[in-house]
């Protein structure tokens, strides 16, 4: 190995150590071929710096991305490009779409998603948090039951406001299936504080298969249901879903296929005389001769 070479190796070791050491691993795997390819067009030193620092950076933003797409704790990953539009004929599609691109999380405005089970609403709420977490936002999803819960818990040990705080630091949060499972006294009152808390400070999408007249009947206090519904609804975008079931209309295909498959014919059975055995007729003829 020539002294050249020597050195070449010992700057390679040296740089390989101080980008790990800075947590730059892209740069470490890419350097080497942007050097050589930098060498032979002849570009200068910041041409080659940037297009490290380009790799470095879209990297980084790929695993930030993930990050957020994993603390926000979707149930299941579901996007905008898979939602049936053409099943919800209720729907303002280029209102949904302007609801993508996050402007309501930035003035703090929420979203009310009212409709029957099966939908959609679960599918647009939660491609609307990952849309949310693709901008960089911070984003939660929570059954309504389990927030309760958990408030509930809070509650008992003395340690509400610190739930609560676990939220403050959130840009949008989507509260799904609020008015499946009633709440108690206590629960209802507590999350009338978590949407308070709330109001004005970060975006909330709520699901609920009530409309807002029947909220009552899960919150139980109207004085405190009027008070809540005047929260959300005042800086608010309300979106209707007037369709059937997605999973009962791709229950009844999958029946209605599973009926209309061809059958194959049946088994004709064999119309040739039956031939009798041959010991029986010997047997016949045995008992006529005697």
């Amino acid at each position: 190995m020539s002294v050249e070479q020597t050195k070449q190796s010992a700057q390679a070791a040296i740089i390989a150590s101080y980008l790990k050491r800075l947590k730059m691993p892209t740069i470490a795997r890419s350097y080497p071929q942007l050097a050589r390819e930098a060498r032979e067009a002849g570009r200068s030193p910041e041409e080659f710096l940037l297009a490290l620092l380009e790799q470095e950076m879209a990297q980084r933003e790929v695993s930030r991305q993930k990050l957020r797409l994993s603390q926000a704790r979707f149930p299941v990953m579901k996007t905008l490009d898979t939602f049936q539009f053409g099943a919800v004929p209720s729907l303002d599609r280029n209102q949904v779409l302007e609801l993508s691109r996050g402007g309501y999380i930035a003035e703090k405005e929420s979203v009310l998603m009212v409709g029957g089970s099966g939908t959609g609403k679960t599918h647009l709420a939660t491609a609307l948090g990952v849309s949310a977490c693709q901008q960089g936002r911070r984003v939660r999803f929570v059954g309504a039951t389990e927030l309760a819960n958990r408030l509930l818990e809070a509650h008992a040990e003395h340690r509400v406001m610190q739930v609560l705080s676990g939220f403050t630091k959130l840009d949008l949060v989507i509260v799904d299936e609020l008015g499946f499972v009633p709440f108690t006294g206590t629960g209802a009152e507590l999350l009338f504080e978590f949407f308070s808390e709330a109001y004005e400070r970060r975006s909330v999408v709520v699901t609920t298969n009530l409309p807002f007249a029947d909220w009552t009947t899960v919150f139980g206090n109207e004085r405190l249901t009027a008070a809540l519904l005047d929260r959300l609804t005042h800086h608010c975008q309300i979106l209707e879903f007037r369709s059937e079931s997605f999973r009962l209309r791709q229950s009844l295909q999958r029946q209605t296929t599973r009926t209309t498959v061809p059958q194959p014919p049946p088994v004709q059975p064999d119309q040739r005389p039956t031939r009798r055995p041959q010991l029986q007729t010997i047997k016949e003829d045995s008992q006529d001769q005697s």
